[in-house]
């Protein structure tokens, strides 16, 4: 690592804090939204799965996501994003299903991108599960990519790069 390179890691540390943290409320708030809308209200039961749900997803996505964080940039193979958008088909999804709310009629793009996600939760930005995602997201990528281009970017006649 070059001594004019930026800390990945805090990013990387700070990125995946935030995604854990906002993991739970998101799930309880994408299936308050969809059972309001289907329903009208959220029954009890069904807010206490989408809390139970939200928690698991925190502790079975947040690892996944600080692994792939954790591993050198050059091995990283996917997003932490990607990971968020495999866990919004699954958790929301199990407790929409499980009440019985039917599937939501998605555009065609949708449909054609993400077929499995029947309640269109998969979330476009780091933003569309929390609002302070989004800068830690901006913060982490912006870093890899100069740490990216510090390692692999040619060296001038000089030596310099």
């Amino acid at each position: 690592m070059s001594t004019d390179s930026v800390d990945v890691a805090a990013y990387a540390a700070a990125l995946a804090d935030g995604i854990e943290a906002a993991l739970p409320g998101w799930v309880e708030r994408v299936v308050a939204g969809i059972m309001t809308a289907w329903t009208g209200s959220v029954p009890p039961e069904v807010a206490s799965a989408a809390r139970a749900t939200g928690r698991e997803a925190a502790k079975t996505v947040a690892p996944r996501v600080r692994a792939l964080l954790a591993a050198d940039i050059d091995e990283q193979r996917t997003t932490p994003l990607a990971i968020l958008r495999s866990a919004a088909l699954r958790y929301p999804t199990e407790v929409l299903h499980a009440a019985g709310v039917a599937p939501v009629v998605r555009d065609q793009a949708a449909e054609e991108l993400f077929p499995e996600d029947v309640y269109d939760l998969v979330p476009a930005t780091f933003a569309d599960i929390a609002p302070g995602l989004a800068d830690l997201g901006l913060y982490w990528g912006a870093a890899k990519a100069f740490e990216h281009k510090q390692r692999h970017q040619p060296k001038t006649a000089g030596g310099t790069r």
